[in-house]
């Protein structure tokens, strides 16, 4: 069965990075939009940054633009989600997910069907 898992969460400071993974199972990854979400405490999940199917363009929320990197290596079936200047506000746990059914690309949860368990990402002041 096809997965999703995540790595590279932790306990960081303010004005820290991280380096998040995410590795599929699968053998068609190249053929998924991928995204990452996040959710804080009491929060709703939140769209961070996706991939298109077709890796050709990136996207991202407006509060992690400039700091937050997505990266894809097909080869490896890994998608990164790279991290600078984290803020305590940054402070969630953080899913990698994929469409394979095939979408374009979303920036809502419920274009994707396919999760990881998620890793906890801390930031402290």
């Amino acid at each position: 069965q096809e997965e999703l898992v995540e790595s590279g969460g932790g306990l960081v400071q303010a004005g820290g990075s991280l380096r998040l993974s995410c590795v599929d199972s699968g053998r068609t990854f190249s053929n998924y939009a991928m995204g990452w979400f996040r959710q804080a405490p009491g929060k709703e999940r939140e769209f961070v940054t996706a991939f298109t199917l077709d890796s050709a363009r990136t996207y991202y929320t407006d509060s992690v633009k400039g700091r937050f990197t997505i990266s894809r290596d097909n080869a490896k079936n890994t998608v990164h989600l790279q991290m600078n200047s984290l803020t305590p506000e940054g402070t969630a746990v953080y899913y990698c997910a994929a469409a394979t059914n095939p979408t374009y690309y979303s920036t809502e949860s419920g274009g994707y069907d396919l999760w990881g368990q998620g890793t906890q990402v801390t930031v402290s002041s």
